[in-house]
């Protein structure tokens, strides 16, 4: 999901309240049969919230979303290796496409996993070889041993999984901490640009802390220190109990409603928004938790102006995440880049407007290699 920075909070009230409608649906039912509530209106409203807490995204996803053709589904290619790095961490990378073809490295962004890129491999695995990794603590990469979640270390990562790039220049693209990881190793790595990373594609992200590119964030720059940043360790200390309240959320459709207005500006597909939300209920709250720790301490501005390849900035018009004037500033700086704005989207733009943004992917690395 998105909203950036405020998803943590939400993530705690949705569990809360998911949480009150199962207690309080168990409370009236129990009480009923034990004698203690002689109210019949009580009873079926017992009933009833159970029910909700159980089926309710169905009712939910019906009224937020139409169904479509083409829906994302969870496939995974029968090519894959294990990359396990020095820190213990095992990092799960998916191929697709003829391994002689030129290379594309996608690195997926928080509360995500490679599977979010179904579109780019319907549209683009016949031309191009797709390089798809899962961000460790996501997906089937395994979990950081020392919970070292910051930018600089995932940006390691991804060195390693441009290792098995080959020797042709790869092109990588990276959304929303996707593109944080990649801006952060331009950083660190600046002697690969040009050599063997050809061209860079940055979508729906930002330069620095998040909470400084995001909507309203005068007030969020206020929240950090005193209510923010204690909501993640909240996150991390107690992340069992808030993992089963996700799962709760999701069940009832408290979290598609917050979904559907986080991470979507149009109206999703029935399957692209039960998609996102499933796969984000899939990570580890004290995962996610420190993933934002990390973003929040995160700042590439001075990268920007030393890269010198070929940049795609993809951004939305209506991104609850990072405001566009920050993909402005961006291509501003880059002196070697261009911007598409995607319009009417959100945070999500490879699903909402998949055809546009395949074709904004494809137009670009089409005309670097």
């Amino acid at each position: 999901m998105s909203i950036f920075p405020l998803a943590p909070l939400i993530v705690l009230l949705l569990g809360l309240l998911s949480t009150a409608l199962l207690g309080f649906g168990f409370y009236f039912v129990i009480g009923w049969f034990l004698g203690s509530i002689t109210v019949v209106a009580l009873l079926v409203l017992g009933i009833v919230m159970l029910v909700f807490s159980l089926l309710g995204r169905f009712v939910i996803l019906w009224l937020l979303a139409s169904p479509a053709e083409n829906e994302p589904t969870p496939s995974r290619s029968r090519e894959v290796k294990q990359i396990h790095r020095p820190d213990g961490t095992d990092i799960h990378v998916e191929f697709f496409g003829n391994q002689d073809a030129p290379p594309i490295i996608f690195t997926h962004g928080w509360s995500c996993n490679s599977t979010h890129w179904y579109y780019i491999k319907q549209a683009l695995e016949n031309e191009f070889r797709l390089i798809l990794w899962d961000v460790p603590g996501t997906g089937k990469s395994g979990q950081v041993p020392d919970n070292d979640y910051s930018m600089k270390n995932l940006a390691t990562d991804l060195e390693a999984v441009l290792d098995l790039a080959g020797d042709k220049p790869a092109i990588i693209f990276g959304h929303s901490m996707g593109g944080m990881i990649l801006l952060t190793f331009c950083g660190l790595f600046p002697q690969h640009l040009g050599t063997r990373v050809a061209g860079i594609g940055l979508v729906n992200t930002t330069f620095t802390n998040p909470v400084h590119t995001a909507p309203f964030t005068n007030i969020l720059r206020g929240l950090q220190k005193p209510l923010l940043e204690p909501i993640l360790y909240l996150m991390i200390g107690l992340s069992p109990i808030i993992w089963v309240q996700t799962w709760l959320s999701y069940f009832n459709g408290t979290a598609h409603i917050s979904g559907r207005f986080s991470s979507f500006a149009g109206r999703p597909t029935r399957g692209q928004l039960d998609y996102v939300i499933n796969r984000s209920a899939r990570v580890s709250p004290s995962v996610l938790g420190r993933q934002m720790l990390g973003m929040m301490h995160y700042d590439a501005t001075e990268v920007l102006n030393q890269i010198q390849i070929p940049t795609l900035i993809i951004s939305a018009n209506k991104d609850g995440a990072t405001v566009v004037e920050a993909s402005h500033y961006m291509h501003k700086q880059i002196k070697n880049s261009e911007l598409v704005v995607l319009a009417p989207s959100g945070h999500m733009s490879m699903m909402e407007q998949h055809q546009e943004f395949v074709e904004a992917v494809a137009n670009f690395v089409r005309r670097v290699i």
